[in-house]
């Protein structure tokens, strides 16, 4: 999953990535600069702080919602006074934490509110016999554990969430790499034929299905 922090404490930010480690980070300091990569990438939640240079982050979130962004938004801020968090949660925000704060429960809140905004209700994935608990990173097929690698991961997650859809190729590129990422590259379809593979051998049959010029998707037969 892709997440963006928009946060000028750098320090902060280098914790956030530690502790945040099984998601896909961008990070930016200045608050317009961090409105225009809300706006022209896709992700699965944003993490924004309320004191930024160039624009405060009140105003960000005003003008994200007004321009579509329906990400889920969790603000960050040491205005804890319940005015504050009111305006915050009045104007869009998803949640609101207030600094100092633990980054596993940080965690956890960003893990939860990404599973209700693809409305998943339970903290467990289960599709076609799979099993997937995004917070601990176990995947199991029929109580079988599957031993992924972190990319197969975040790929099959990915498509968990969105189940029954189909998932394109540049949506899974957008979500699961960082902007270095080149979507020609022949990464993506390595990484899917992996986990194809790991699903074939633990099931002994083929339910990660392609349509070709569309995408992905799980189907049991």
């Amino acid at each position: 999953m892709r997440l963006l922090i928009i946060e000028d404490n750098k320090d902060l930010v280098k914790s956030m990535r530690l502790g945040l480690s099984d998601f896909q980070i961008d990070a930016c300091h200045d608050g317009l600069e961090g409105e225009v990569m809300a706006i022209t990438n896709e992700y699965d939640a944003i993490v924004l702080d309320l004191n930024l240079p160039s624009k405060d982050g009140i105003d960000i979130l005003k003008t994200l919602r007004m321009e579509g962004v329906v990400v889920p938004i969790i603000i960050l801020s040491a205005r804890g006074a319940l005015k504050e968090r009111m305006l915050g949660l009045d104007l869009g925000a998803d949640d609101y934490l207030t600094k100092p704060f633990e980054i596993a429960e940080l965690h956890s809140r960003l893990h939860a509110l990404i599973r209700r905004s693809y409305g998943k209700a339970e903290s467990i994935l289960n599709v076609c016999g799979l099993s997937m608990n995004p917070l601990s990173r176990n995947v199991s097929y029929e109580g079988v554990p599957l031993e992924l690698k972190p990319k197969e991961f975040d790929i099959l997650e990915c498509i968990m969430l969105r189940h029954p859809e189909v998932v394109s190729s540049e949506m899974i590129a957008e979500h699961v790499y960082d902007d270095s990422f080149d979507p020609f590259s022949s990464v993506l379809r390595v990484h899917i034929a992996r986990l194809r593979k790991q699903l074939n051998d633990v099931s002994g049959k083929d339910f990660l299905m392609n349509i070709r010029g569309k995408g992905y998707f799980l189907w049991e037969k």
